[in-house]
């Protein structure tokens, strides 16, 4: 089963190498999916994963959206 924790945790290390910021808030996770900050507390609360918004996320930055949801290697596509 993927985890909700899991799967932040690495859009979290992406925008933190990104955004050189070590604190990533809840909102900057909800921007950078391309979510309403309220939306997305709604989401975390009940661990809902917004996988067409990871597809978009990945595809955007060139990422392996297996590495996201399951930690697959590799972290980049080429």
């Amino acid at each position: 089963m993927i985890d909700f924790n899991n799967v932040m945790q690495r859009i979290k290390k992406i925008l933190s190498i990104q955004t050189k910021k070590e604190k990533i808030l809840d909102k900057d996770i909800a921007l950078a999916l391309g979510l309403d900050p309220q939306y997305y507390a709604v989401i975390k609360k009940r661990k809902k994963i917004p996988f067409e918004s990871i597809a978009h996320f990945s595809h955007s930055h060139k990422l392996n959206m297996n590495w996201i949801l399951l930690a697959q290697k590799p972290q980049y596509l080429t």
